[in-house]
């Protein structure tokens, strides 16, 4: 098993096709409009039907606001490496600090040399390839005195002068599949890029070999090199094959692929932005929430002072949960309003046993909204925890991974919210603002735990043997005195879906008549008063009941 503890991306792989640019344009707008974290296009300057790709890039990042940028990837045979690294800090100046820069060595030689360029061998690419990197770097580094010196076989700089500086340390990506461009990966390399469809069974095991190996050599950690991959399949009813069937399917291949491969960074390509919207809002958040419970099991399975295994175990990556949290939720869009910060400690508890130290978030008692939706003075309490009770890190992983799901949630509550002052300041339209807000995972309804757990109980089955049941069921079996409690908030479920239908409502309305704002920040703020209050009474409720009664 390999996890190399990096937080987990995902983003597009969009056709630069040139026949219709809006619609080019216009995916990738969508690719941040429903919360994902990069857009890609291939780069085959060569291709009369295709856009240029850096021109494209510059224009997409004039039209969004926060989504990463990269070509996947640059033809460098065809771009030279010192106007290349230009080109590439510019843009990350222009784009605040969104560019990705992912470099292959060549491909299609014929098309090459016909465009001027020069055709090379594998080895003789590698070799360029290497030669670029080096120049690229050293325009960037504005700290080191003197001009960019580079004296290789294939490119050769003599003082140009360095600069600019990119507005933030440019990761530098490759697509490499043999073994000279994966050794050059972990030499040199901050990601390897390559395609699903091109790899074999154990390419993936392999090449992560290879990259490891070089990066040690080179005195580098594993770590240092994060690991995407370019998938596409289909979305489907019934499971068909690798990556053809429903989300669910898709969600439990992809969590695969990142705990037992160490792929941090699912690339979808594709052009159907009804795959694009599928992705990012079924398929993308439950990788996350499956990976973070996995990790945090590895964690809590470990006993202390046990030292960390090869790069590749699950327990390196408690240090790494805050970040999945973010990306999952926080790092997909900036909140224009403060919403309740979690508050959460994971245990520090021995193996065999401690205080139990996972907090529920508090319900501050702020309410935005005139409307009640439920007397929050009805809600039943379940029974008091036993004082004399320790609890074993195991046990307290599932209620610490309950937190961080509804962290999620309050991260796209904040979302909404920055959305609507968005529509409010003319920066989208509502229909955009819709769109976004449906592919939330609180919209999809998996976020009520029952539904959440029949995705999560499938991986967790998968890894160990557990039986594939939903939470509420077996925690009324186990204590039934947490009956009341268990059928309250499945009522307050239902409850917050009309609520979230009525802001579906507002946007609706608002699309027909500017003067619905009001009501439309209404039906937010009632969302907002709703979910909050639900979410800090299901955790105060059940997180030590997930731990004494052996819930996972």
């Amino acid at each position: 098993m390999s996890d190399y503890g990096h937080d987990l991306v995902f983003g597009s792989f969009v056709t630069p096709g040139a026949g219709d640019p809006d619609r080019t344009v216009g995916l990738a707008v969508l690719t941040e409009q429903v919360g994902l974290d990069l857009v890609t296009f291939q780069d085959h300057p060569y291709q009369p039907a295709f856009l240029d790709t850096w021109t494209l890039l510059s224009f997409v990042a004039a039209r969004t606001n926060r989504v990463h940028l990269a070509a996947n990837v640059t033809n460098l045979p065809l771009r030279p490496p010192a106007v290349l690294a230009r080109s590439v800090a510019s843009l990350d100046l222009l784009s605040d600090g969104r560019i990705t820069l992912g470099l292959g060595a060549g491909a299609f030689w014929d098309a090459i040399e016909a465009m001027g360029g020069r055709r090379l061998t594998p080895g003789q690419g590698v070799r360029a390839l290497e030669e670029a990197i080096e120049i690229i770097r050293q325009m960037w580094d504005t700290e080191t005195r003197g001009g960019v010196r580079v004296d290789g076989e294939f490119y050769r700089v003599v003082g140009a002068k360095r600069g600019p500086a990119p507005a933030h340390p440019v990761p530098v990506w490759l697509g490499a599949y043999k073994p000279r461009m994966l050794q050059l990966t972990g030499r040199r390399a901050d990601g390897w890029l390559p395609t699903l469809g091109y790899l074999q069974p154990g390419d993936l095991t392999k090449g992560n070999a290879i990259i490891d190996d070089a990066a040690q050599e080179a005195g580098r950690s594993p770590r240092d090199v994060r690991r995407l991959l370019n998938v596409a399949g289909q979305f489907s009813a019934v499971g068909r094959g690798p990556l053809n069937g429903p989300a669910e399917q898709w969600v439990q291949e992809l969590a695969e692929l990142a705990l037992g491969e160490g792929v941090s960074a699912f690339i979808l390509a594709g052009d159907d932005p009804d795959d694009l919207r599928r992705f990012a809002g079924e398929v993308a958040p439950a990788v996350r929430e499956l990976v973070a419970a996995e990790r945090d099991r590895g964690v809590a399975e470990r006993p202390q002072g046990t030292a960390e295994r090869d790069p590749g175990t699950v327990e390196r990556a408690q240090s790494t949960a805050e970040g999945d949290r973010g990306a999952a939720a926080g790092d997909r869009g900036a909140a224009a309003e403060p919403v309740a910060a979690p508050a959460v400690r994971p245990s520090r508890a021995s193996a065999n046993g401690g205080a139990f130290a996972v907090v529920p978030t508090p319900d501050d008692g702020v309410r935005r909204s005139d409307q009640q939706v439920w007397d929050e003075s009805t809600r039943p309490t379940g029974p008091a925890p036993d004082p004399d009770r320790t609890y074993t890190p195991q046990e307290q992983a599932t209620g610490a991974h309950l937190v961080q799901i509804h962290d999620g949630l309050r991260a796209e509550l904040a979302q909404i919210h920055d959305l609507i002052e968005q529509v409010a300041a003319g920066e989208i339209d509502a229909g955009a603002a819709r769109s976004h807000i449906n592919t939330m995972t609180m919209r999809q309804n998996r976020w009520t735990l029952g539904v959440y757990c029949e995705s999560y109980c499938r991986i967790v089955t998968t890894h160990h043997t557990i039986e594939d049941q939903s939470f509420f069921p077996r925690l009324r079996a186990r204590d039934p005195r947490l009956g009341p409690v268990v059928d309250r908030l499945e009522q307050e479920h239902h409850v917050i879906h009309d609520v979230l239908e009525g802001v579906d409502r507002a946007l609706v309305a608002y699309v027909g008549s500017p003067d619905g704002l009001a009501d439309l920040r209404a039906a937010v703020d009632l969302l907002t008063d709703a979910l909050l209050s639900h979410l800090s009474y299901e955790e105060r409720e059940l997180v030590e009941p997930l731990a004494r009664l052996g819930v996972a």
